[in-house]
């Protein structure tokens, strides 16, 4: 079935970043797999090309669009082709909305322009080595300093994609001791220079999957923050990650989609040239059931997908929304990807196939951005259950 979710110009935009995918990417992505990591250079071409700036404000040298599916093109492309942008996604997918909220006009003025060219890219971190998802018992603090001209900030974070390149990381930290009726009080957001003091990127994460992705642990000691890098109100900071992550589990869902989207053209691909007892292995019955049953799951997960965009667009998209499409658009991919690797046999085992590497990157899915239980504790928790 056609696509309606996106129009003329969404398509045009399509081609080009296929084009750039093709000439900029897919050349060199063995060599970032290998190292483990995109090249920091990268992020400046993405810069040229345009990416940073599609819905950064105009006056601010962006496009000013206000959609996330232009966002939703580039994962979908970029899985297509079998290759990552590094970790550079959070910058766009994950800090700008909280940029472009919480941000005042000298703080958009200050990081702006940088941000939309590449030479200010942007991470979070929230995630602690002993809290996981328990983000209201975080230990990281931020200590206002007597003169009330900086914060103190102490404290480490982990999982934190992004984290090796980034020059900025919105760090949330504890600024005041919880209430003992509200334990996500006393939280506050800082853009934290990685330039600072006391500031380190103690390793990069060696992970399963998603390897050109940089994954850092960090640690703050003394680090001081100027109050002038407060993005919103002090204590307020888990309010505003609330807000923020009904767009992230959505981004998950599309990135899981277009997973399993190219899991059925590779695979497609590969059992048509795949001979096995004289036989292209897409001649025997088997593999035209599970190729079908794949493509009409992926079916299913696009529709829901595109119905999540549209009222992301529309600012309809609600928590529980955001969880379904993430909770059913990564147990679609799981299956996918686990069938489709199936059906290569033992060189689905080799990394030097693209369903290799898609099995191990899709397995994330499902756990960070919120974990299929807790996409289900949110699904039952709008049901009144």
């Amino acid at each position: 079935m056609r696509r309606t979710v996106y129009d003329a110009d969404h398509e045009t935009f399509r081609k080009t970043v296929r084009a750039f995918i093709e000439s900029e990417v897919v050349p060199v992505h063995e060599q970032w797999f290998e190292a483990g990591i995109a090249p920091r250079e990268f992020y400046y071409k993405l810069g040229e090309f345009g990416v940073w700036g599609i819905e950064v404000p105009e006056e601010y040298g962006g496009a000013g669009v206000e959609s996330f599916k232009f966002q939703a093109i580039l994962m979908e492309e970029a899985h297509r082709a079998g290759v990552s942008f590094g970790g550079s996604g959070v910058h766009t997918g994950l800090c700008l909305p909280y940029l472009k909220k919480l941000a005042t006009p000298e703080q958009k003025a200050r990081w702006f322009p940088g941000f939309v060219t590449g030479e200010l890219m942007f991470a979070i971190a929230m995630t602690e080595p002993d809290i996981g998802s328990d983000l209201a018992g975080m230990r990281t603090t931020a200590k206002l300093s007597e003169d009330g001209t900086h914060y103190v900030l102490n404290g480490s974070k982990t999982f934190i994609t992004g984290g090796v390149h980034a020059d900025r990381v919105i760090v949330c930290a504890r600024t005041a001791a919880a209430r003992p009726d509200d334990r996500r009080f006393g939280i506050s957001l800082l853009a934290v220079d990685a330039a600072s003091d006391g500031y380190r990127v103690n390793r990069k994460l060696d992970k399963l999957g998603l390897k050109t992705s940089d994954t850092a642990e960090l640690s703050f000691t003394e680090v001081r923050v100027p109050v002038g890098d407060l993005l919103g109100e002090q204590d307020m900071g888990f309010s505003y990650l609330g807000q923020n992550l009904p767009q992230e589990r959505l981004s998950i869902a599309v990135g899981a989609y277009a997973q399993a989207k190219a899991a059925i053209r590779f695979t497609t691909e590969y059992v048509r040239e795949r001979t096995v007892f004289g036989t292209p292995v897409a001649g025997f019955q088997n593999t035209k059931f599970e190729l079908a049953a794949c493509s009409a799951e992926v079916d299913a997960a696009e529709a829901v997908v595109d119905r999540a965009l549209d009222a992301h667009d529309a600012g309809e998209l609600t928590a529980a929304d955001a969880a379904s499409a993430k909770l059913f658009c990564s147990e679609v991919a799981s299956r996918v990807i686990d069938r489709c690797l199936q059906l290569h046999g033992g060189y689905g085992f080799i990394n030097e196939y693209p369903i290799t590497r898609l099995y191990a990157d899709n397995r994330v899915n499902r756990i960070y951005g919120g974990t299929s239980e807790v996409m289900k504790m949110i699904i039952a928790k709008e049901m009144g259950l």
